[in-house]
């Protein structure tokens, strides 16, 4: 399963907009892998460092905390994730990001989890 960046920030966070049913399918999910795409790593930095969200410590160290728990893997970006990010079948967020997360977990043959409205609406990717 490939986790979207908000899902995996409120993972690691613990943020109650997780909601008990995402935590569980995360958890269950976490022998079989949970996977988190490389530009979910620069949307965090980005987030930090425009003072969007504040961890406490830098965006390095909660990065770092962050792709060590349980089941996480990182996924890089491949030229096939790019490619497919711009050539994703009908209409999807204009957002470049997101883009690039579903066709990672297109490319990955993984469902994705996530609670943007785009994203949930976009039938083209396999949901968790």
């Amino acid at each position: 399963m490939v986790l979207d960046t908000h899902i995996w920030v409120w993972w690691v966070q613990g943020d109650p907009q997780l909601g008990p049913d995402r935590r569980q399918t995360i958890q269950a999910n976490e022998a079989t892998g949970l996977g988190v795409s490389a530009i979910s790593v620069w949307e965090v930095a980005k987030l930090v460092a425009g003072n969007r969200i504040d961890f406490g410590r830098s965006a390095a160290e909660w990065i770092s905390t962050a792709l060590a728990y349980p089941g996480i893997t990182l996924l890089p970006l491949t030229p096939d994730i790019a490619v497919e990010s711009c050539n994703l079948p009908g209409t999807i967020h204009r957002d470049p990001a997101d883009q690039i997360i579903v066709a990672t977990a297109r490319v990955m043959a993984c469902p994705l989890m996530s609670v943007d409205a785009k994203i949930a609406a976009y039938p083209h990717v396999e949901h968790a």
